[in-house]
């Protein structure tokens, strides 16, 4: 048995060893005997709403009073019931019902019968799962829960009897005490942090909280610290992690200052490094690039947030705690992952893309990596996460990395990663001709004998993105190992091979060209799959350069702009052209 073996082996024994203590404690903290007892104190009123920076859609108003429930990607008509008499659903449906996000829809209908059936649909749910329900208890979704209670509560409490308000802040009190009796024992990452927010955030909006208040700012603090890393970056190396973090914390630091409370330092620092790792993995067109878990970006959430950004500053180029390069050139940007596997706790999302990248000229999205598939499945959910689903080289179709679900703990212990790429020095050059960065891992060393280089050049101008890929022998070399370099392109991206299969050519939607040559490799143009459109999934196409290891142990390559998008009279481009009587 190799040292690796060896050493996989005690990962997945140390995890489930966690594991098995985490359940323990999170028994007896918020189990039976925590369902038994009331809460010692009810605060007597709610002094702020903290703000829902979410996008709502209030035609899902109407939906919902007519008993069809939409959520998930499921769809569940009641028929009269109350929607928590609903059982056998799928359990991202029911997660979504019990977390209450759904508010904010009602809210924006701004009618009475909204506010009516916003006020009924939270009593009912008081009275069938206050005590306990196997889902709606799960600790993400009471936090989740928690924060829409809070911040629409002048919605849910308007024209309230009573009776009403005081059932409402028995069952808020009983939820926050539960998040601050489990804190420890859920899931480590964004999860945990984001309960830390709505413990700290339910303390800073009731009444008589100033003890529990006083404890959730300092562990909220300590999570900040913990999480948040020195360039901004959160420690799942997940981009949609900083926007998940900055939508709940937001909210609270505003109440704070609307309470006239002194802001806690590691929330000031955190808000401050966040805001311009957003920028960093922000293409021109406003989404964030693909990598760890990062999918579809919700373009107005992240325009929301960035308008809290008093600095406004341009976005960084190098995030070296969390592993990234930015290579700039006049309107064109790479964005490049540097960066090793997250830690084994924080890793459940992480994926094996050491090394790829994502690169975008003007508002054109041109090389992206796959993206997460918004279908819980599992099986794409795998795809997503392989090193094949990025825009970067494999061996053997390997990944770089080893998931937990490739073991027979998978189903149990979810699918974090148990080793990966452990060496990936960098360097970078920043010059007059352009800039220059230079990576390798170490990933495929132990199963292939073969160190992955690569070397990335963006002219000054933007125009020439210049790449070589080498594989540096550490050891014996099967000649029958074979490599594929693939770059995935954007459905927006129409790409035809050229010149008898030497090049390829690749036209954006406005009249934009790129050429892409490898000199003494073939390229070809496959079929490939982009998971993460608004939409759902799309067909897109990708180029791939493969050979044997042994025969071309070094691949050039060249991204080469031939024409910039044509414009009319009207100062219009091209295809702007076929929208416009649409628009008129």
């Amino acid at each position: 048995m190799t040292m690796g073996a060896v050493s996989e082996k005690g990962r997945i024994w140390r995890l489930v060893a966690h594991h098995v203590w985490q359940r323990a404690l999170k028994w007896v903290h918020g189990g039976p005997l925590f369902r038994w007892r009331p809460p010692s104190s009810v605060p007597a009123r709610l002094l702020i709403a903290p703000q829902d920076l979410k996008t709502a859609d209030a035609t899902n108003a109407g939906d919902i009073y007519g008993g069809r429930f939409l959520f998930a990607g499921h769809l569940v008509e009641t028929h009269g019931r109350s929607p928590f008499e609903v059982y056998g659903q799928h359990l991202d449906w029911q997660r979504a019902l019990h977390s209450f996000e759904w508010l904010r829809d009602l809210r924006a209908a701004e009618s009475r019968v909204a506010n009516q059936n916003a006020r009924a649909l939270v009593d009912d749910w008081i009275r069938q799962c206050g005590s306990w329900h196997p889902v709606a208890w799960e600790t993400a979704v009471v936090t989740r829960r928690v924060t829409m209670w809070l911040a629409h509560s002048p919605f849910i409490l308007d024209e309230g009897e009573l009776d009403f308000y005081r059932r409402f802040m028995r069952s808020l009190a009983k939820q926050v005490r539960y998040l601050r009796k489990t804190i420890n024992e859920t899931r480590d990452g964004v999860e945990r942090l984001q309960t830390a927010i709505a413990i700290a955030s339910a303390c800073i909006s009731m009444s008589g909280q100033g003890r529990f208040a006083r404890q959730s700012i300092r562990r909220l603090d300590q999570e900040l610290n913990r999480q948040i890393l020195s360039d901004g970056g959160h420690i799942s190396r997940n981009p949609r992690a900083v926007i998940d973090i900055l939508a709940d914390l937001l909210p609270v630091r505003q109440a704070f200052v609307a309470q006239g409370q002194e802001l806690p330092d590691a929330m000031l620092k955190s808000v401050d490094r966040m805001m311009p790792i957003l920028r960093f993995f922000r293409h021109a067109d406003g989404n964030l690039a693909h990598f760890n878990g990062m999918g579809s970006t919700p373009t107005d959430l992240v325009a929301t947030i960035l308008a809290y950004d008093d600095a406004r500053g341009a976005a960084p180029v190098n995030v070296p705690y969390t592993g990234y390069q930015r290579l700039t050139g006049g309107t064109s940007v790479a964005i490049v992952d540097t960066g090793k596997p997250p830690a084994l706790l924080v890793s459940e999302d992480a994926h094996a893309g050491c090394l790829s990248f994502e690169f975008s000229s003007n508002r054109h999205r041109i090389v992206v990596n796959c993206g997460v598939s918004s279908r819980s499945n599992e099986i794409w959910r795998k795809v997503s996460r392989s090193t094949a689903a990025h825009s970067t080289a494999t061996i053997e179709d390997t990944s770089s990395c080893r998931f937990l679900s490739d073991t027979s703990f998978g189903n149990w212990l979810g699918t974090p990663i148990l080793s990966g790429p452990a060496n990936v020095p960098v360097s970078r050059e920043d010059g007059g001709a352009g800039t220059r960065v230079t990576a390798s891992h170490d990933g495929y060393v132990q199963t292939f004998g073969v160190l992955h280089e690569r070397d990335l050049r963006l002219s000054d101008d933007g125009s020439v993105l210049d790449g070589i890929d080498t594989f540096l022998r550490k050891g014996p070399v099967d000649p029958a190992h074979r490599f594929a370099i693939r770059f995935h392109l954007h459905p927006s991206i129409r790409a035809n091979t050229v010149r008898s299969g030497t090049a390829a050519l690749l036209v954006c939607s406005d009249g934009e060209a790129w050429e892409f040559d490898a000199p003494g490799v073939e390229i070809t143009v496959e079929e490939s799959i982009y998971l993460s459109d608004v939409y759902g999934h799309r067909r897109t196409s990708q180029i791939v350069l493969s050979g044997a290891l042994q025969e071309i142990p070094s691949i050039a390559w060249q991204f080469r702009r031939t024409a910039t998008a044509k414009l009319s009279r009207r100062g219009t481009t091209e295809f702007d052209e076929l929208l416009l009587p649409l628009e008129e």
